[in-house]
């Protein structure tokens, strides 16, 4: 090979820089989207501006700085002020922010430090029962300032923000706002480690497919070639842009103007299946009908997609054959549990079979666990991966000592170590799952079905947390670890993957840990100033109020009544840990096995409920291409469902400005 051929692959292959100039800026928008989404999603009710684990803001602002940058380079015939590399990492700054700003935090966050106090009655005892437990420092203690939060300061509405600010009692706040907030950033600086730590096997050993990365990905190679154009008007993408831009035109236009016909996105089939009998379990199945999600379908690998649409039926025809056989198992034999969506006990399948797959990606990273474990230790090769921000050894150790300090901090407060420690695991052990299922599978909407505390008393039952340990563990996970559809690790997985050709690793570390830091500052600032202004009463919490109550209640009713864990839920759970145990069997051993084990674990989520039809149409559209034009044709008409996604985001954008200034918003976008 020629020394001109050595110094092309070289360039090639040469990490890409990164400036001053894309951090700052990815970090202003990503401060501007925490302090407008509260009030947006919040106040407004609008479309909103996050959701989700490809977020509609952060991707309508680079799609429009994109189309400005081009557009500016070209007109002033010189090189654009930002590379492709720096606008994918201003993208992935703000998607890692857009959930702190609501459902990933606080959404629920200043309910679940005040509801003890403002829904305490004598009905409910929570006053004797609660009360007692409720750690000193961790909760602010005032029932003016309570009060104030959720009906509103006096004469706050005509107070412009600055003066919200300063009227806020922060002396009642600081001391709860403090610890707090020191905990979940120790929270995020475990799953940054944890992150780094897999980068390297997901990425490269394992080579894995990140389905909700490939549109921007395809932008950005399209805009350093100066091919933006023709990415655009390729006819392919022109007319996948098309079926969104018909549809939502004609509904949003329908939404605000009746008179105007529209075209249904949600099919009612459960008329359809009868109410009792083999089929029962489709009795109350939709069909939702999203272009954006169908585009993702198709562009995940097959195998995934099928086995998401063909679980979600098989689980529905599962409750139909145990109602056929006679096992008409109450709802009530689950007992007590916290999961978001957990209905039915034959739903406990999942906690057996999350731990399963659990060890299964432990145990494909076996290799690379012990290597990790030779590094820290200094007898490892002691080399940074591409994919790393961090040094192995520094980010093991900083993992365990991130999670030891959590256990002593639970310990501190009032649990017994060891159940804190199991806690703990199992908070991470479940967001670990789920992060693979999210970014291997292209789930933008994900919601879990047992919660980590579900899986732990399924175990163990809930004497051995005591009291304290009941509150603590419920709060926690509530706060952190419950509410996945704008979680955090899953876009720090996205994050690295975009990053992976970017040099100058220690900026891009310290990029991310800012960004994370002011988003939980800006955000519990913006959230605090809109409650405090407008009252909770009257904003749109009224999902977080319920949920936060029902945590609590849950928590009153095992302190009162301890419980031991019902015969069904065992069985249950160990059914799922054997079913998975034959998938990743089957998954790992045999090429043509055609399921995958990640679409049993989401065959019960309420977001397979809305997505399993995007899912059969994408796994179908590819499985026709593949088969009737292979890869010449695939590459071909992958433009199509790209435009797709494209297509739906911005006409989500575009609702998104109609609805800020009108009393409605058109919802593109599931919520």
């Amino acid at each position: 090979m020629s020394s001109d051929h050595l110094a092309s692959g070289k360039a090639e292959s040469a990490p890409a820089p990164l400036r001053l100039r894309a951090v700052l800026l990815g970090l202003l928008l990503a401060v501007g989207l925490c302090a407008l989404t509260p009030f947006n999603n919040a106040f407004r009710q609008a479309t909103p501006l996050g959701g989700g684990h490809f977020p509609l803001a952060p991707f309508v602002i680079f799609f429009g700085l994109t189309i400005i940058m081009a557009g500016a380079g070209r007109l002033l015939n010189r090189p654009a002020w930002l590379s492709g590399k720096e606008l994918l990492f201003i993208w992935i700054l703000m998607v890692l922010v857009s959930g702190i700003a609501y459902t990933g935090l606080v959404r629920t966050f200043f309910i679940n430090l005040t509801a003890p106090y403002h829904f305490a009655t004598v009905e409910n005892r929570w006053i004797e029962i609660l009360h007692p437990l409720l750690p000193e420092g961790w909760y602010p203690r005032g029932p003016e300032a309570i009060g104030a939060l959720y009906n509103g300061l006096p004469g706050g509405r005509s107070m412009d923000w600055w003066q919200v600010l300063k009227a806020i009692p922060w002396a009642v706040w600081l001391p709860a706002l403090i610890n707090w907030g020191l905990f979940i950033v120790l929270c995020y600086a475990v799953m940054v480690c944890l992150v780094n730590l897999l980068s390297r096997q997901w990425l490269h050993n394992e080579r894995m497919n990140f389905p909700l990365l490939r549109v921007p990905l395809l932008m950005e190679e399209a805009y350093s070639q100066g091919a933006l154009k023709t990415f655009f008007l390729n006819r392919f993408m022109l007319a996948g842009l098309s079926i969104p831009i018909g549809l939502h035109l004609l509904n949003g236009l329908n939404f605000y103007y009746p008179e105007v016909p529209s075209i249904p996105t949600l099919i009612l089939t459960g008329t359809y299946f009868p109410k009792y009998g083999l089929f029962s379990g489709f009795y109350k199945m939709k069909i939702y009908i999203y272009p954006a999600f169908i585009g993702f379908a198709f562009l995940t690998t097959r195998q995934v997609s099928f086995s998401f649409w063909i679980f979600f039926l098989l689980g529905g025809f599962f409750f139909g054959l145990l109602a056929v056989m006679g096992y008409n198992i109450p709802a009530a034999a689950l007992g007590v549990t916290f999961g978001p969506t957990l209905a039915r006990p034959e739903e406990m399948q999942m906690v057996g079979a999350y731990g399963i797959f659990f060890l299964f990606i432990m145990w494909l990273a076996r290799f690379h666990l012990a290597d990790i474990v030779r590094q820290a230790f200094g007898r490892g090769r002691g080399r940074t991966a591409q994919t790393e921000w961090l040094p192995v050894p520094v980010a093991a150790w900083g993992f365990v000592g991130g999670i030891l300090i959590m256990v002593v901090w639970m310990a501190a407060l009032g649990m017994r170590w060891w159940a804190a420690l199991l806690l703990v695991g199992a908070f991470f052990m479940i967001l670990l799952v789920a992060s693979r299922i999210i970014t291997q599978g292209g789930i933008a909407y994900f919601t879990l079905t047992a919660a980590p505390l579900d899986g732990v008393m399924t175990i163990f039952g809930s004497k051995f947390l005591t009291g304290v340990g009941l509150l603590l563990a419920g709060v926690f996970q509530k706060a952190l670890f419950l509410d996945l559809r704008e979680s955090l690790m899953p876009s720090l997985v996205h994050a690295n993957r975009i990053t992976e050709k970017i040099g100058r690793k220690r900026l891009v570390a310290a990029a991310v840990g800012l960004a994370l830091l002011l988003g939980v500052v800006i955000s519990f600032g913006a959230m605090l100033s809109l409650c405090y202004r407008f009252g909770i009463r009257e904003l749109g919490l009224d999902w977080a109020s319920r949920t936060t109550l029902h945590t609590y209640e849950n928590i009153v009713s095992l302190v009162e009544n301890p419980q031991a864990t019902s015969g069904w839920v065992h069985l249950f759970a160990l059914i799922g840990a054997g079913l998975m145990i034959v998938l990743v069997i089957g998954y790992h051993r045999f090429y043509w096995w055609p399921l995958h084990p990640i679409g049993y674990l989401t065959c019960y989520s309420s977001a397979m409920r809305i997505l399993w039809f995007s899912f059969f149409v994408g796994w179908l559209c590819n499985a026709l291409c593949m088969r009737y034009g292979g890869v010449v044709l695939f590459k071909k008409i992958r433009y199509i469902f790209i435009g797709m996604i494209i297509g739906d985001f911005m006409m989500g954008g575009f609702w998104a400005l109609v609805g800020l200034f009108s009393d409605a918003s058109y919802q593109v976008l599931p919520t």
